[in-house]
């Protein structure tokens, strides 16, 4: 029932950023992250670098509320896992 995103765990993060996500991607509720308006930023936080390596400085791992850390995200609609940028770690 489901649609292949990508053909294998590892193609996920093969090459300069990783596979092309393919299809919708839905929230554990059932939204589709990319159309629906609860997901205004349609972000996947990864805090890695390009190549899955850990982005030690920009993974929001001590964030605290009152904190204006950055993290390693990537706009669903990019289509590539690890393209990532750095985003305020208070985003929704």
């Amino acid at each position: 029932q489901g649609q292949l995103l990508a053909k294998s765990w590892s193609s996920l993060f093969e090459g300069q950023s990783g596979a092309a996500l393919r299809g919708p991607i839905y929230s554990f509720n059932g939204r589709n992250v990319l159309t629906d308006p609860l997901w205004p930023h349609q972000l996947a936080w990864h805090g890695s670098t390009p190549r899955g390596g850990h982005a030690r400085r920009w993974d929001c791992q001590g964030w605290r509320s009152s904190g204006v850390a950055e993290g390693m995200a990537t706009a669903l609609g990019e289509g590539r896992l690890l393209a990532g940028h750095r985003h305020n770690c208070s985003a929704p």
